[in-house]
């Protein structure tokens, strides 16, 4: 069932999911569905927006947490684990992670279990499109990047995550290296310009804002949706 993505950035604000907390894995399940999208959940306000968008009814979503990135070595049998609770259930399986930070172990579950990922090493480049990420990596390697969920859950993921709040002396450690806080936007919000802003002068970089939509990844699901029989 082939079927025409929309334009994501002409998403009225309605149309998002609720914004998942990062210990969350949100689910979508309708009758009849025959594609399923296993995915972090730090991308599930995105793709339920895409799935609402275009009515795409045959497709299901199912996320592993988002807080799972601060232990990628987890995420792959985790993943497993999702992979073999549902492929029977459906035609098609398709993995909305990039590498993120599993050192090739998502892919080894891939050839292992069957199902196609995202591609590039974590979602800051398929947001961005490789090639422009690739010049942004270039033109300053120390760069620290957020994107849309990133930046509401800063706090929540980085501060407290990374225990910065307990031991501020480990953002030297952690961060001394960095130059400049690159926030990729999916979308315009004030709110969350702000919030990005703030996390730059948090961890003591120059802030930089690009707008990127969803990048790569619409293309992904808009795959996944034409992929039914």
């Amino acid at each position: 069932m082939a079927s025409q993505a929309l334009d994501p950035e002409a998403a009225p604000a309605e149309a998002a999911a609720d914004v998942p907390a990062p210990d969350a894995a949100p689910e979508r399940f309708s009758a009849g569905a025959s594609v399923l999208i296993l995915a972090c959940g730090a991308l599930a306000r995105e793709i339920l927006a895409l799935i609402r968008l275009n009515g795409w009814d045959h497709i299901d979503l199912a996320c592993l947490p988002a807080e799972l990135h601060n232990r990628p070595e987890r995420i792959p049998d985790r993943l497993r684990e999702k992979l073999r609770a549902n492929r029977d259930r459906y035609e098609r399986i398709w993995v909305a992670y990039a590498d993120c930070g599993t050192g090739g172990g998502i892919d080894r579950v891939l050839a292992e279990e069957g199902g196609e990922r995202l591609g590039g090493a974590h979602c800051y480049a398929f947001f961005a499109g490789q090639e422009a990420f690739d010049a942004l990596h270039e033109a300053e390697p120390g760069t620290f990047y957020l994107t849309d969920y990133l930046a509401r859950h800063f706090d929540t993921l980085v501060v407290k995550g990374m225990k910065l709040d307990r031991h501020p002396e480990l953002l030297t450690m952690m961060f001394g290296n960095y130059r400049r806080l690159v926030y990729l936007a999916q979308t315009d919000d004030a709110a969350l310009d702000a919030k990005a802003e703030a996390a730059a002068d948090r961890l003591g970089l120059a802030y930089e804002r690009r707008r990127t939509g969803y990048g790569e990844l619409a293309d992904f699901i808009n795959r996944a949706a034409a992929s039914a029989g």
